[in-house]
């Protein structure tokens, strides 16, 4: 829906909107003070119990891999031991327990209210039964579904990342130790760039927060008037409209963060002065800290380039282009230099970002598909599922299977030319539409270079299948031997590149499934094709099977190819039927 234009028509639907809004709302609060005491409970009894329950075993299981840990000199064992671990292992908990209080009673309370705004959204039906149902039972089931995800993290993902610390060998033979001779340099440069920049930068923030404050008030109101931006979407309304009201303390709040993160921003000149082992450079940080920052603010509230500071060079190895940024100011990203579209909607944009969940569930179904299809062919065993199912985890499975799905994707954008990574036939990932978290970054980036490598290749059929073959059994040696599909290259050359890009693709994937929900994914998929082999072997399994593969793919986004998907297994089943 095109917001309206011109002033009288913008008031006019604003003023009819009001009350429709204003009803969303309360009900949305009244559902939210209802849930919100239980929707704690749930949270902050499920993750106390898991982080009180194992603390111990972490504490114990923490000292013993830093111990014996290969990437670790011994003075930096007796630092850690003595000084940065007892920290975390106290500090742990209690963030732990508070931050699931909090976060708890927040998402008991807003959870209602976002699922009461979206009912009625546009496509869907009975919208007046939803706007009472929506955000009562799914926030109980995702509240469960948050501890079984705590429960994952503790159980699956810390033990997977101690065990990579303790058997990991140094880097190119050499570990990491601490340079004692430059650790007294260090705290003085720390201790210098705490006097000098933290009144500086609180300084600065002071002079910009009127600024900030009116300049935020301009364009909020201008929204307002004219239903554009963040009031354009009926369940941004009441946070744009909140944001109007507390935009004084969100400014405040922007001030005594800088002055916070001063402290920090001082304190980096001790690790400048470390790394770079010279004392001047720790120096010539504290100089450049305030200019860092400066431009910084600079850019986010859309002020003049630049800086009235000085930023003197603070590092050794530096190209020309930073050097010449370093010497005048830094450039203003491109992002700063054209204003968003505020008459964009998120339903209206050509370019709809995805979500790290819908990820998941996009790579989850494309291996449910590639999984069952191995199930038929006798690629996946009995053997691989009991294993899975028994929490040790199947390397075919847990990390062979979505390496295949992601190189599979990765094989089909080079083929295609592709500017991102055809996850799947209804999925691709573009820089345009990722997920702007950064930690998304670890992983796209990387593969984004791989699906460069494979194109630069140009590899033939029999050498696709025997990286494929690599990907999926990489970690079972025996079967790699056995397999007779896509035999080695004859070239050694060939054969290392594509061996190392399996373990790379491998390795990928292993830092994927410490993903907080990927787990929870992961089990539904081994119960999925536990359930395909015995419906394969004559068992009637069939709905509890679909059922769970619908459970994989529940998201909206995936309605549309859920009837495909089951289509296709049915195929599956009835062609091994009439085989039988």
């Amino acid at each position: 829906m095109e917001p309206p234009t011109g002033f009288c028509a913008s008031l006019l639907s604003f003023i009819r909107f009001l009350p429709f809004f204003i009803g969303l709302l309360l009900l949305g609060t009244i559902k939210g003070i209802l849930f919100c005491p239980l929707i704690c409970l749930i949270i902050a009894t499920g993750n106390t119990a898991i982080i009180l329950g194992l603390w111990i075993v972490h504490s114990v299981w923490t000292y013993y891999c830093v111990v014996r840990a290969k990437q670790f000199g011994p003075i930096l064992k007796l630092v850690i031991g003595l000084c940065v671990l007892p920290v975390l292992l106290v500090v742990y908990p209690i963030v732990g327990i508070l931050g699931s209080i909090v976060g708890g009673a927040a998402y008991g309370f807003l959870s209602p209210i976002f699922a009461t705004l979206e009912a009625v959204e546009e496509g869907k039906d009975v919208k007046f039964y939803h706007c009472f149902i929506d955000g009562t039972w799914s926030t109980v089931e995702k509240s469960c579904m948050v501890v079984r995800d705590v429960k994952d993290v503790c159980f699956h993902s810390y033990f997977s990342v101690m065990d990579d610390l303790r058997q990991k060998g140094p880097p190119d033979a050499k570990y990491y130790e601490i340079r004692l001779l430059y650790i007294p340099g260090a705290l003085i440069a720390s201790v210098i760039g705490i006097i000098v920049d933290v009144p500086v930068i609180s300084f600065v923030a002071l002079c910009k927060g009127p600024y900030m404050l009116f300049k935020g008030w301009h364009r909020l109101f201008h929204d307002l008037i004219g239903r554009e931006g963040p009031f354009l979407e009926t369940i941004c309304v009441p946070f744009a409209g909140l944001a109007i009201l507390l935009w004084p303390l969100a400014v405040a709040g922007a001030i005594l963060a800088s002055m916070l993160a001063s402290f920090f921003l001082g304190a980096y000149a001790g690790v400048v002065a470390y790394q770079e082992s010279s004392f001047l450079f720790g120096l010539s940080y504290v100089i450049a800290a305030s200019a860092i920052y400066d431009e910084y603010s600079n850019d986010i509230l859309d002020m003049p380039e630049g800086s009235c500071f000085p930023r003197p060079q603070f590092r050794k190895d530096v190209d020309a282009s930073q050097r010449t940024s370093n010497s005048n100011s830094v450039s203003r990203p491109s992002s700063f230099r054209k204003a968003p579209s505020r008459t964009s909607s998120m339903k209206n944009n050509n370019i709809a970002e995805l979500k790290s969940f819908e990820l998941l569930d996009a790579l989850f179904k494309e291996c449910f598909h590639v999984g069952e299809k191995m199930v038929s062919e006798g690629i996946i065993t009995r053997e691989d599922i009991e294993e899975a199912k028994s929490g040790n985890g199947s390397r075919v499975i847990s990390i062979g299977l979505p390496a295949y799905c992601l190189v599979q994707g990765l094989l089909r954008s080079a083929k295609l030319n592709s500017v991102g990574i055809m996850i799947s036939d209804e999925t691709e990932l573009t820089i345009t539409n990722r997920p702007r978290e950064t930690f998304f970054d670890w992983f796209v980036n990387p593969l984004l270079i791989i699906k460069e490598q494979i194109k630069a290749e140009n590899l033939s059929a029999s050498e696709e299948d025997y990286l494929c073959k690599l990907v999926l059994l990489g970690g079972d040696a025996e079967r790699l031997k056995k397999s007779s599909v896509g035999p080695a290259p004859e070239s050694d050359v060939k054969r290392a590149e594509l061996e190392a890009l399996a373990r790379r693709l491998q390795g990928i994937t292993k830092s994927m499934s410490r993903f907080p929900t990927f787990k929870r994914r992961f089990n539904d998929l081994v119960r999925s094709l536990s359930d395909d082999l015995k419906e394969k072997s004559g068992g009637p399994i069939m709905t509890r099977s679909k059922s769970a593969f619908a459970r994989l793919i529940s998201l909206k986004s995936f309605k549309g190819t859920r009837a495909n998907g089951s289509a296709q297994g049915s195929q599956h089943v009835a062609r091994d039927l009439e085989n039988s």
